[in-house]
């Protein structure tokens, strides 16, 4: 066997193990959705059962999850597009004008545990009257959202050609007008891939919802902590409901994964 015959067979078993590692919880969270909690609990029952829907009946039947989806929803989206709004811009100025210090100062945001946050932000949002409001929420996602963002798509405008923003300058552009007109839709796909983590962040978020939100705003990670309980835990409610909530982020990393892959790895080749 030639060396690269063993290559490829080695790499493809790699490939194979670490599918298999990332895909088999997903497979059995997806299938104990459709067992009895006894089944679940039993581990003679493996892949072949008799499926029921009455998990998915109970956890859509009070209407708790559908609220919690719409919140979960709403903060993502709104704090997602917020932060682009506003990092994506000056993800241009640190880029193309050299504010690395001012970069560097807005990263500090990205390396400090948001958690050690939580309780001057309660404070703070408590002495405004908006804790349990969605905006506490959507101001405190921003906090990672942001910086996440804007360091992303400094590397995709450092990787852009100048000489297209010369030449619209040359022309009669201003340096803002030629950001708006040639360099945004230039990092359409580093914007989409940034937009993509940045929304799957708000979506998983836990901690922030459990102290921030209220039972009006309350969000999906924290309903799903809901069916833990002291004496028992419902696992196919659980299972149920986080099979729900991974269909949003699975589907935008579908259809955003050309979009990642061209965001995260721009710049890589810029000599």
């Amino acid at each position: 066997m030639s060396a690269t015959t063993t290559f490829r067979v080695l790499r493809g078993v790699l490939i194979t193990v670490v599918c298999a590692v990332i895909s088999l919880p997903i497979i059995w969270m997806i299938a104990a959705a459709f067992k009895t909690n006894v089944q679940v609990t039993d581990p003679t029952v493996g892949l072949v059962f008799s499926p029921t829907w009455d998990n998915f009946r109970n956890v859509l039947a009070d209407g708790a999850l559908v609220h919690s989806f719409g919140n979960s929803m709403l903060i993502g989206v709104v704090s997602t597009a917020l932060s682009v709004v506003i990092a994506v811009p000056a993800a241009w100025a640190v880029g193309r004008f050299r504010m690395r210090r001012t970069g560097s100062t807005v990263l500090v945001a990205r390396i400090i545990p948001a958690i050690s946050l939580l309780v001057p932000w309660y404070y703070m949002f408590a002495q405004l009257g908006l804790v349990g409001s969605h905006l506490v929420l959507i101001l405190s996602h921003m906090f990672v959202s942001v910086p996440l963002i804007l360091w992303i798509m400094i590397g995709f405008f450092e990787g852009l050609p100048v000489e297209l923003e010369d030449a619209a300058r040359t022309d009669g552009l201003s340096a803002f007008g030629a950001f708006l007109r040639i360099a945004l839709p230039l990092a359409a796909p580093g914007t989409a891939s940034a937009a993509v983590l940045a929304f799957i962040f708000s979506w998983n978020n836990f901690i922030f919802a459990l102290i921030l939100a209220d039972e009006r705003t309350v969000t999906m990670p924290v309903l799903l902590f809901n069916f833990m309980s002291y004496a028992s835990t419902d696992w196919g409610g659980l299972m149920a409901a986080a099979t729900l909530m991974t269909v949003p982020v699975l589907l935008a990393a579908i259809f955003g994964q050309r979009f990642l892959v061209a965001g995260l790895t721009a710049g890589a080749t810029k000599g």
